[in-house]
């Protein structure tokens, strides 16, 4: 069996997760791990007994037979760090939420990656959660009939010391508020369920913390097929705690709600009610709950068999396009139309302050 190995960059909560996934999954293995920080990468290096590193050019220098690379960095330096690996490494990537920051950066990345034959793995985990699987199939097999409503609620709790921990928190260039980190998500589960949206009204604002982003977000959105619609609300202006991360989907022939922490219990499920306990998790000890190994599955799928990953990149930029259509709506005061060219004027522009603090010189 070919082993694929796997090197991480960037050392954040969430690279614990994907270590692990990387570890569990067979085909896999976890090569080394990167930080500007060398604590955090030693942490993550000890507990997997692997090496950690401050440089990654140093770090795909030394170990040259790496296959992947996970890009966990700020979301805002996901496109200088995966171009930079892909041009000058020629290494596959994993690329956490939400991507990259831009619609045009995303074609561009992709377009680097197929010259030089390369694949793109972006993450959306929730996909796997069982509740979320078990709604996809009843949609599939029309067990909720014609789709009237989708609503998302995410009801968290970020306050000022979350945002104040690092530099690029709360920022529109390299961050992007309670929608593009918190929501991004659900962004993505409205197409994944629901199908395409076409036009959305969204109202941004920032009520629970001074930050360049917004921690509140209200809108309306309708779907392409003409009479389903829906309604979104992603704040993390919730107090004390974090309430809720939730879907519902109201059907011609029954209701389904997807709730828990992070979209992990299926609540309602009216065709077949003994499902709510058997498609539910408990996410309790990891809010990032379980999807990983499924992703990280998928990986290795694809790259020993050439199975299609789970994300094309057709399917990722629209859940992009989708979320700067909510940005443009509330920069325009107006309905826009998903599909119209453009990006938002705020989220993803530039800011070479905050880049700095995360650049590694080769």
């Amino acid at each position: 069996m070919r082993i694929y190995k796997v090197a991480i960059i960037g050392c954040g909560r969430i690279a614990g997760h994907n270590c692990r996934a990387v570890v569990n999954t067979e085909g896999l293995a976890l090569a080394a791990v990167c930080d500007l920080e060398i604590e955090k990468a030693n942490a993550y290096g000890d507990e997997f007994g692997i090496p950690g590193f401050t440089n990654y050019h140093t770090m795909l220098t030394e170990i040259t037979d790496i296959d992947i690379v996970a890009i966990i960095t700020p979301s805002g330096m996901h496109f200088e760090h995966s171009m930079d690996v892909l041009k000058r490494y020629n290494k596959h990537l994993i690329v956490e939420k939400p991507t990259f920051m831009k619609p045009s950066q995303l074609n561009e990345a992709y377009n680097v990656a197929e010259n030089l034959g390369l694949q793109i793995f972006p993450v959306f985990q929730n996909r796997h959660n069982r509740a979320v699987q078990r709604v996809k199939k009843a949609l599939i097999q029309d067990e909720l009939g014609d789709i009237r409503v989708i609503s998302v609620r995410v009801r968290w709790c970020r306050p000022q010391r979350y945002y104040d921990m690092a530099p690029w928190r709360g920022t529109l260039s390299h961050d992007g508020g309670a929608l593009t980190n918190q929501g991004i998500h659900h962004v993505d589960l409205l197409r994944y369920l629901g199908g395409e949206v076409s036009q959305l009204n969204a109202t941004m604002r920032t009520l629970g913390a001074v930050i360049e982003a917004e921690d509140t977000i209200v809108a309306s959105f309708k779907y392409d097929t003409g009479n389903t619609v829906g309604s979104l609300e992603v704040t993390t202006a919730a107090r004390p705690d974090d309430f809720e991360a939730s879907i519902s989907i109201v059907g011609s022939k029954g209701l389904a709600q997807i709730g828990g922490i992070a979209v992990n219990e299926l609540q309602i499920f009216t065709p077949d009610t003994d499902a709510c306990e058997k498609y539910s998790e408990d996410f309790s000890d990891c809010v990032y709950g379980n999807g990983h190994e499924l992703l990280y599955k998928d990986i290795y799928n694809c790259m020993s068999s050439d199975i299609p990953y789970s994300v094309s990149q057709q399917d990722c930029l629209q859940s992009i396009r989708l979320l700067h259509a909510f940005y443009r709506s509330d920069e325009k005061d107006d309905w826009q139309e998903v599909d119209e060219e453009g990006e938002s004027i705020r989220l993803g522009r530039e800011n070479n302050e905050i880049s700095n603090l995360y650049r590694t010189i080769k």
